[in-house]
């Protein structure tokens, strides 16, 4: 009778772990090929994506990679000027949450804190309501404008008297390279100190904030940007 016991208990238990290591697997490879969630734990991409935000990556956005690796099966578009999109950081790996602002070809450069991208300065004008979804701390007293790449605007935000790098010199962008900055301009670290990434580095493209908290108001949640898209 034990031993039947044990046989029934351990047969259990194979099938059940079975399921559920197949179901982990499933997910684990829908999250690392299709679709991903990622949180934000700075505020360099302010006044787009807030501390505490939860965003959606899109991985089909510009390919289709073999789970769990950076390699490519299928590609069918290329990151674009203004997408927000996710990488691997070259300096340390860890992911960073970027926009697009410079693609292979162009010529990009900075002077005080306007972008100019082959020649042509960006255009910037005061934002429209529905570019900055709200304010939070870290943003008084900052400069906020709409930037334009392609007829597509977006917000920026400027510190100023508080400068990190609001000038660069002119760059090439190589074939295969992006150049990536972070919507807040002076509190960003990004391709003004690493130089550019490669295609490879790239993830995917942020769709949309699926949830948000409040760090600075014990983790309260944000309603008005729970599926706030993002431009």
């Amino acid at each position: 009778m034990t031993g039947k016991i044990k046989k029934t208990v351990t047969r259990w238990w194979t099938e059940w772990m079975r399921s559920v290591l197949l179901i982990v697997l499933l997910i684990t490879s829908f999250r690392s090929a299709v679709a991903d969630w990622n949180d934000v734990p700075t505020g360099s991409m302010k006044p787009t994506i807030f501390e505490g935000d939860r965003i959606v990556v899109n991985k089909l956005a510009y390919d289709l990679k073999i789970p769990f690796t950076t390699h490519r099966l299928l590609a069918w578009d290329h990151p674009q000027r203004g997408d927000i999109v996710v990488l691997y950081s070259p300096v340390d790996g860890k992911r960073l949450v970027k926009r697009v602002v410079g693609v292979p070809g162009d010529t990009l450069s900075m002077v005080e804190d306007r972008l100019i991208v082959n020649g042509d300065v960006v255009s910037y004008a005061p934002p429209a309501e529905d570019l900055v979804a709200g304010h939070t701390a870290g943003m008084e007293g900052r400069l906020i404008a709409s930037e334009t790449f392609d007829g597509a605007p977006h917000a920026v935000m400027i510190a100023r008297g508080s400068h990190c790098m609001p000038s660069f010199s002119p760059v090439v962008i190589a074939e295969s390279m992006y150049f990536v900055m972070g919507d807040n301009r002076d509190e960003s670290y990004d391709s003004r100190y690493f130089g550019t990434v490669s295609r490879d580095q790239i993830l995917g493209r942020a769709t949309f904030v699926a949830a948000s908290v409040d760090p600075e108001r014990n983790f309260l949640p944000r309603w008005k940007r729970f599926f706030h898209p993002l431009r």
